[in-house]
């Protein structure tokens, strides 16, 4: 009777690196080992110098929303500092299914336990600034994709699901911004439904403890909800910082493809940089498999050479190990020294 479901729990743990395997060990079948590393060489030592530091470019303009809608909140923190929390919150997200979250707790906790930021006010400003990043990745995710349609590269059907999932996942940001300006409590509300549940009922101290959290997210809703209102023009300064932040990013990205011997176009820059940013989406540790698999493909459908796009890829899984590493050591360090 125990075997079973003890099968079916290693089965679901090892399954996702079955599948990253097996998609690598098809790419590195479709695509010679030997002209990745051909297109790896011609990067100098100087070219890598200039990535390393259009990356922190990068981190800085990403760590720029979160610094005004603090700022607007009464809380001027130190920008690097308060950068080295976001780095430390990416590490926990990469090393996670679904790199889009995971990290905010940590956020969180850095912000109230080293600049003495109230709970409240520190949910209040992440969920802010997780809904504009969402809000921002998800307008360029739609722009894309209409790209890659008007291009020619998806048919059919799968052109309708895409256009479709891509307005959809936009519309989860927006809902969630149009609540909170409008004074409503969508979080709150949904995890006040756990307070039905039996096992949470019968417990007098997980009730209590339930209803404090749900409480405090009540509060943390109702501060973002005065920030909207009463900081519109913070709002719309975050708002245009992930415009700013976006624009570096697919600079930083053009400018590794060019090192790696292909300048893109507009359209080409669009379509790739689309592929790789819906491979994230998907329920794998850093897009692991699927952001190869993604670049190889949009590359080789626009006519490229797909050991670029290959290379490419793993020079962003390297980057992101490599910031996501540091993160996490950085954040582990900055909670010891306060414990």
């Amino acid at each position: 009777m125990q075997i079973e479901p003890t099968f079916r729990r290693r089965t679901a743990r090892w399954l996702p690196w079955l599948v990253v395997g097996a998609v690598l060990l098809l790419l590195y079948r479709s695509v010679s080992l030997d002209d990745v590393l051909a297109v790896l060489r011609r990067l100098t030592a100087v070219e890598i110098v200039v990535l390393i530091a259009a990356n922190a470019l990068v981190l800085l303009a990403l760590n720029g929303r979160w610094w005004v809608i603090l700022k607007a909140q009464g809380h001027r923190l130190p920008y690097l500092e308060l950068a080295g929390y976001r780095l430390a919150a990416f590490g926990l997200s990469y090393f996670t299914p679904g790199p889009h979250f995971g990290g905010e707790p940590l956020q969180v906790l850095l912000v109230e336990r080293n600049q003495a930021v109230p709970r409240t006010a520190a949910v209040a400003a992440v969920t802010i600034d997780k809904s504009l990043e969402l809000l921002v990745n998800f307008l360029f995710l739609v722009a894309g994709v209409l790209v890659v349609v008007e291009v020619g590269l998806l048919a059919g059907n799968a052109r309708l699901a895409a256009v479709a999932f891509s307005v959809l996942m936009l519309l989860l940001p927006l809902a969630l911004l149009g609540a909170i300006w409008s004074g409503k409590h969508p979080l709150s509300a949904w995890a006040g439904w756990g307070e039905r549940l039996y096992f949470v009922r019968s417990r007098p101290k997980w009730s209590s403890c339930y209803a404090r959290v749900v409480a405090g997210l009540r509060q943390s809703e109702q501060e973002a909800t005065d920030f909207c209102r009463d900081s519109a023009d913070a709002f719309l300064l975050a708002f245009t910082v992930s415009i700013i932040s976006w624009i570096t990013m697919l600079a930083e990205y053009w400018l590794m493809v060019a090192f790696l011997g292909v300048e893109l176009s507009a359209i080409q820059l669009l379509v790739t940089y689309t592929a790789a940013r819906i491979a994230f989406l998907l329920p794998l540790p850093g897009g692991l498999g699927t952001l190869d698999a993604s670049l190889v493909f949009s590359f080789g459908a626009l006519g490229l050479d797909p050991a670029v796009g290959l290379s490419a890829g793993l020079l962003i899984h390297l980057r992101n190990i490599a910031l996501g590493g540091l993160g996490l050591w950085w954040g582990s360090r900055r909670l010891h020294l306060r414990a």
